[in-house]
């Protein structure tokens, strides 16, 4: 035993001597700091490092951030964005390789590359968490690579103004072959000819948010989910334009199926169509998906000309259509009648919590927990629906 003793204490004294790992920095960039343009800070960077921007509006200052892990955050209030003609990687105002990344209270615009796929931000491999951000006039608010391992969530953030660029399809949100995608308290509109959202992603959320393209809005479908793959849809409000020209407001496996499981779940949405020509609420694309495919609806409500379960395959309950006119996306005022009320009970069974919500979408953005009502009504809210008379473009 004496003779382990020099070992062991050379041992501990290598302890005390090995580095220990640098420390996590904070870099500032803004214009009267040391750190003025936002691709000097890309550069700077280390991993596990903090990135805070400050108030301006940032032309042309594009970015690939090479880092394995970083949090980039506006401070003090909401930088801009404006691509002014640049991008990097000829992708996007800014790329993210491979990594993972908290991306918070920025705002990106008029991101413009020549194949048409030009991206507030360009998500590649990793992971990527999006948070109180802005995306405006871009050909894509976000797009992401295709990889399978990839995870995308977006929280609480607005996309608004495709460009109108005759013979392109420009979505708002382009989720490609990832892992995971959820979707939560963000809001979309003015779509052009693409899609508000399209995910082809194995499994995707999309819980409590307002997919109303608005007057004038021309998206063609509002959700899409091209691949199949689980989809799990509950609690939004998705309207679709009387100028859009499609009359498909949810598209289910489209391009047949490319994943092993298989399911779209909605519950507790509510679907409007603003238009005279009568819209599919919901199609799926049974001969293109597997024989095990399942399609589960529970208590969503339709508003407008169109039909939702008639010709959609699976199990259906407690879903109630109003007529044209019931509710205005233009006013955002989607308070469920009164004789709506106590009409519908909670999903139940082996999916009741994972369709049951547990929130609402508020305005302007985000949302609100919501406490289980005595008596439940179809939809996507309980109460009172943003009785606010904000107009849905703004």
């Amino acid at each position: 035993m004496k003779a382990l003793a020099p070992l062991a204490a050379l041992f501990a004294a290598h302890l005390v001597v090995a580095p220990s790992p640098a420390a996590a920095a904070t870099l500032i960039v803004g214009p009267a700091e040391a750190i003025t343009r936002i691709a000097d800070a890309a550069r700077l960077a280390k991993d596990g490092d903090t990135v805070l921007i400050r108030p301006g509006t940032y032309k042309a200052d594009v970015a690939v951030w090479p880092q394995k892990a970083l949090e980039i955050r506006g401070y003090g209030g909401r930088p801009v964005l404006s691509a002014d003609g640049r991008s990097a990687d000829g992708k996007a105002i800014w790329v993210f390789p491979n990594g993972h990344f908290k991306v918070e209270n920025i705002e990106f615009r008029g991101a413009r590359v020549a194949d048409g796929n030009g991206a507030g931000i360009r998500f590649e491999q990793g992971s990527l968490e999006v948070r109180d951000c802005v995306f405006e006039d871009n050909q894509n608010g976000i797009l992401t690579a295709n990889v399978d391992s990839a995870e995308l969530r977006v929280f609480d953030s607005r996309f608004s103004q495709a460009p109108r660029e005759a013979g392109t399809l420009h979505h708002l949100l382009y989720v490609g072959h990832i892992k995971t995608f959820v979707l939560e308290g963000s809001r979309f509109h003015q779509g052009y000819l693409g899609h508000l959202v399209k995910s082809r992603a194995a499994r995707s959320e999309v819980r409590y948010n307002l997919l109303v393209d608005g007057s004038g809005g021309m998206a063609s479908y509002e959700l899409e989910f091209p691949n199949g793959g689980v989809a799990v849809v509950v609690g939004n409000v998705i309207a679709q334009s009387a100028t859009s020209p499609n009359p498909i407001v949810v598209a289910y496996g489209a391009e047949g199926s490319r994943w092993p499981e298989n399911r779209l779940l909605m519950a507790h949405n509510t679907l409007i169509n603003t238009g005279w020509r009568p819209a599919w609420f919901t199609r799926a694309w049974s001969d293109k998906l597997p024989a095990d495919a399942q399609i589960v609806t529970r208590n969503n409500l339709t508003v407008g000309l169109g039909g939702f379960s008639v010709a959609l395959p699976g199990d259906h309950r407690g879903n109630f259509p109003l007529p044209g006119g019931a509710m205005d996306p233009d006013s955002l005022d989607f308070t469920p009648p009164d004789l709506l009320r106590g009409r519908v009970a909670p999903p139940d069974g082996p999916l009741g919590e994972l369709l049951t919500p547990r929130a609402e979408f508020a305005l302007p953005i985000g949302t609100r927990p919501l406490t289980p009502p005595g008596a439940w009504s179809p939809g996507a809210f309980q109460s009172h629906g943003m009785v606010t008379r904000q107009p849905a473009g703004r």
